[in-house]
């Protein structure tokens, strides 16, 4: 990708262009894991470790082996693959290695798998035309816009809990507002870098 600088492509990433608020990838976690800061700050910290390292090998993956074998039509199919066994892989050495960080992580690590901003990144880097620094940088980018924007909704959603919401807007209903106006805020940064 050229023309764009890597700090840009960092402020762009968390902020102009955040994976959940902009994209709509990783939905799924975003609502369901936002109950409560501390797993949020959990969620978060494992999609960085998998994104980062998902969008590493599915990269090298379709440099070095695909796009030489005329294959890129098995790149969704390869990156599901990959996705599902670095989870899978880093689910056993965390449990051999560091038993307490395993027990910490639990059951976020399984939910990785079913992240779709996850695969969404690693795709993403491929259509933009990334080298690897900068695929790296934009991994590790995206999944701390999508740590702020998780960690931001968590909190919001905790103290919500503590006021005096409608019982029918209580639970899923008060979420999804909060949500929206979440995005609307983010949306404020539009025009701050250019977008990659």
């Amino acid at each position: 990708m050229v023309g764009i600088t890597i700090p840009a492509l960092i402020i762009g990433a968390i902020l102009v262009n955040n994976v959940v608020l902009a994209q709509f990838l990783g939905i799924c976690p975003f609502l369901g894991v936002s109950k409560d800061v501390k797993s949020s700050i959990g969620m978060s910290g494992a999609v960085l470790f998998v994104m980062l390292l998902a969008t590493m090998v599915t990269w090298l993956i379709m440099t070095y082996v695909l796009r030489p074998l005329g294959l890129e039509y098995l790149q969704t199919i390869a990156y599901i693959l990959v996705i599902a066994g670095l989870v899978q892989m880093v689910e056993i050495v965390l449990k051999k290695i560091a038993p307490s960080l395993y027990q910490a992580l639990g059951v976020f690590l399984p939910l990785i798998t079913t992240n779709c901003a996850v695969l969404g990144v690693a795709i993403l880097v491929i259509q933009k035309n990334m080298d690897f620094l900068q695929s790296v940088v934009y991994s590790a980018s995206i999944a701390i816009g999508f740590a702020l924007a998780l960690i931001l909704f968590a909190g919001i959603r905790e103290q919500l809990d503590l006021t005096g919401t409608p019982r029918g807007m209580k639970g899923v209903p008060i979420a999804l507002v909060t949500a929206g106006i979440l995005a609307m805020a983010f949306m404020g940064f539009n025009g701050l870098v250019p977008l990659p």
